[in-house]
């Protein structure tokens, strides 16, 4: 199969907006509930700061410009989410330009990534790891062009996608790492001089007012992130095991890709040239930041999630193509392209059995049902509106969601420590509020799907 080098871009648009259609219209005829944390990330969104207790605020502040929109249409976030992915297609596809002088590639680099599940199968659920994505990417490409080209503008970019990453999820930080190391190494090369560090400007100043809010709250997002690793099991063994496990894992999740990868490589040999500035960034942006989270869990003893992972291979394609660049065979593409259309085609086909046959589901929850009944007996009790939603971000944030007065969300802790009860209480003549699964000692108590709702309003 021969590819036309005047209709690569096209097959490129062609892919993406495919892509984009198909990710979108299967969880959206499928699934009965938005997932758990774009649901999270729509309740924090209802009630914007810049930080919450599980993530920076950059997950929320998306959700939020759609929900202001478009409102409780489930198929908007499923689009927002395939919106972040085929944007960091795009940027891999860009910046893979700059390497490649065949355009075709360019355009191999971005398809073999649809062999990795993480920007396939686990893309529906628009939630921090998704929302890194695109900065990922970006931080990439513009840290790239600062340091071939040594502008100013492009070191300011550079700050500024850097500093997004880190507001999406603080793991972003092992990319960084990966860059400061590449930083060093050609500085004492003196291959870069210190302009790169004009893109401290923006990077702090677009990150300070998170610092501040940080402080403020007890740095209540990185006590969760410790938490999520289970760093308080202490085990000798878990130094062994952890590792060993995330090992596994992603030799498993990376199968596919190195199996289309083998499919256009004559031979799995090459050699490396240290010298070559390109492949030193390659390596540095790819192997240092995976190094980095093996390395957390070999010291820590810690457990590395899978969906952690997500942002970590974006660039893979890109690095082993240039590696092997030499051994491609491109009279071997209709094979590649063979099983890049059979994982393309078998990765929606199992998220919709799966999202249809298992009914267990978050997504099956039954968070409309449940707005319409408290609606209705919201309706018949009180004239006003119901401006506040109270308890976890998975029960209530489905309230605050699905609702039609679009009420805010506020965590059970937050409104009852922050502002008393009876605080709460005099303010109900123009905001009613519901509170789920608490205490109900005044108001109108409903039981619903075993669910405690406590409705206060004006009657």
């Amino acid at each position: 199969m021969q590819i036309s080098k005047n209709n690569i871009e096209k097959y490129l648009i062609l892919f993406l907006i495919t892509h984009l259609f198909i990710w979108t219209l299967i969880p959206s005829v499928s699934n009965n509930n938005l997932p758990l944390d774009t649901i999270e990330a729509l309740a924090w969104g209802s009630n914007m700061d810049w930080g919450f207790n599980k993530h920076p605020p950059l997950s929320a502040f998306f959700p939020k410009i759609f929900y202001q929109i478009f409102g409780s249409k489930d198929w908007v976030y499923y689009f927002l989410s395939q919106l972040f992915v085929i944007a960091s297609f795009f940027i891999v596809w860009v910046f893979s330009k700059e390497f490649f002088r065949n355009k075709v590639y360019a355009l191999l680099s971005v398809l073999i990534l649809e062999g990795i599940y993480f920007y396939n199968f686990t893309t529906p659920e628009f939630n921090v790891n998704v929302c890194q994505l695109p900065f990922w990417a970006l931080s990439v490409l513009y840290c790239w062009r600062g340091f071939k080209n040594n502008e100013i503008v492009d070191w300011l970019l550079f700050g500024i996608f850097a500093a997004l990453g880190v507001l999406s999820k603080y793991l972003f930080i092992y990319l960084l790492v990966g860059m400061d190391a590449f930083f060093i190494y050609m500085i004492l090369k003196k291959k870069i001089d210190l302009k790169c560090l004009t893109s401290l400007i923006t990077f702090f100043i677009i990150l300070f007012p998170h610092l501040i809010w940080l402080t403020e709250n007890n740095y209540i997002t990185i006590s969760y992130a410790l938490n999520r690793t289970g760093l308080d099991e202490f085990s000798f063994f878990n130094h062994v095991k952890h590792p060993l496990i995330f090992l596994l894992k992603q030799i498993g999740i990376l199968i596919p890709f190195f199996v289309m990868l083998l499919i256009i490589i004559s031979k799995f040999k090459a050699k490396l040239n240290l010298k070559d500035k390109k492949l030193i960034f390659l390596l540095f942006i790819n192997i240092v930041p995976f190094f980095l989270m093996f390395l957390s869990s070999v010291v820590m003893g810690v457990k590395i999630r899978t969906m952690w992972m997500t942002p970590f291979y974006l660039f893979l394609g890109v690095l082993f193509l240039y590696i092997f660049s030499e051994k491609i065979k491109l009279r071997r593409l209709k094979y590649f392209f063979l099983v890049f259309s059979i994982i393309f085609i078998i990765s929606p086909i199992s998220y919709l059995y799966i999202s249809i046959t298992q009914t267990e589901k978050r997504t099956d929850y039954p968070g409309k049902e449940m707005a319409y009944l408290i609606q209705d007996k919201w309706n018949n009790n009180f004239s006003n509106e119901i401006k506040s939603v109270i308890g976890d971000e998975w029960h209530a944030g489905n309230l605050s969601y699905n609702l039609k007065s679009k009420p805010k969300w506020y965590s059970y802790t937050a409104a009852f420590v922050d502002i008393s009860a009876d605080d709460f209480m005099n303010t109900i003549g123009n905001n009613g509020f519901i509170i789920v699964n608490g205490e109900c000692s005044y108001g109108i108590l409903l039981v619903i799907k075993n669910q405690n709702i406590c409705m206060l309003g004006k009657k």
